[in-house]
């Protein structure tokens, strides 16, 4: 019996990575941010399915396995599917990440794209930042008193990533002439993990949305979440693992059941 159970074990395990990599290889990840300060609660379909409801300012998904190729996206207000307040086509790759964030005024609403990463080096950490307030000037992101970071971000600007050792740092938003705009103070960035942080809301009440892009094992195994919305402004909603043991039996058995 216990050779069976083995057995049986060791096959689930084998198509987990087989799904895994079929996964990788056809599909993308997308991850839907509301960062429009003065919109509603929204209803997101994609190619006419309800993908996301009701979700309110600052609400990020997880992320969302969807083909490659194009999809059309719509945005309505909650409870709504006349008149979308957004109706675009995107078009994401195989293998990729990214980050849709319906940005703007809701007069000027509008989806705000980037790609993401997943992957960071063994032992650091990794982070980019993202300018989603539609009336805050060109900002610095960096160490109180110390350098610069990430320079000149505008409205709509994603910076690329940088790695950084992990640990706890005093971080401030400020324009390029010094003048802080949001103390960041006490800001930890974990080990072997990748970070996105947008600026959000007006430049008035601003303040910054922290989400998960990935993270890895010592093994290097990366992680990507799937699926629900995450109200969380600290972090993302927690990222499923694609590992060994029971955990990528169970992310075998999620697909599985999501395929059916």
């Amino acid at each position: 019996m216990k050779k069976v159970v083995a057995s049986i074990f060791t096959a689930v395990m084998m198509l987990a990575v087989m799904a895994t990599g079929a996964f990788a290889n056809d599909d993308a990840m997308v991850r839907i941010v509301h960062a429009s300060p003065d919109a509603p609660a929204v209803d997101i379909y994609v190619n006419g399915e309800l993908t996301v409801e009701n979700a309110a300012f600052k609400a990020a998904t997880d992320y969302l396995s969807v083909p490659a190729g194009d999809h059309e996206v719509e945005i309505f207000a909650a409870g709504t599917t006349e008149n979308p307040v957004i109706s675009q086509t995107l078009t994401v790759e195989a293998g990729k990440a990214y980050t849709v964030a319906a940005a703007n005024t809701l007069e000027n609403i509008e989806l705000v794209v980037a790609e993401d990463s997943m992957n960071v080096t063994e032992g650091k950490t990794k982070v980019r930042v993202g300018h989603l307030s539609p009336d805050a000037p060109t900002v610095d992101v960096g160490l109180v008193g110390g350098d610069a970071l990430f320079a000149g971000a505008a409205f709509k600007a994603v910076t690329d990533y940088q790695e950084l050792d992990p640990g706890t740092y005093d971080l401030e938003i400020r324009t390029p002439d010094g003048t802080q705009v949001l103390d960041l103070s006490g800001t930890t960035l974990a080990e072997n993990t990748v970070y996105s942080v947008f600026a959000v809301n007006t430049a008035e009440n601003l303040e910054v949305l922290v989400l998960e892009d990935g993270s890895v094992m010592p093994s290097e195994m990366p992680k990507t979440g799937m699926g629900g919305a995450s109200q969380s402004t600290s972090n993302a909603a927690p990222i499923a693992a694609a590992i060994a043991g029971l955990g990528v039996v169970a992310f075998f058995a999620f697909r599985k059941k999501s395929a059916q």
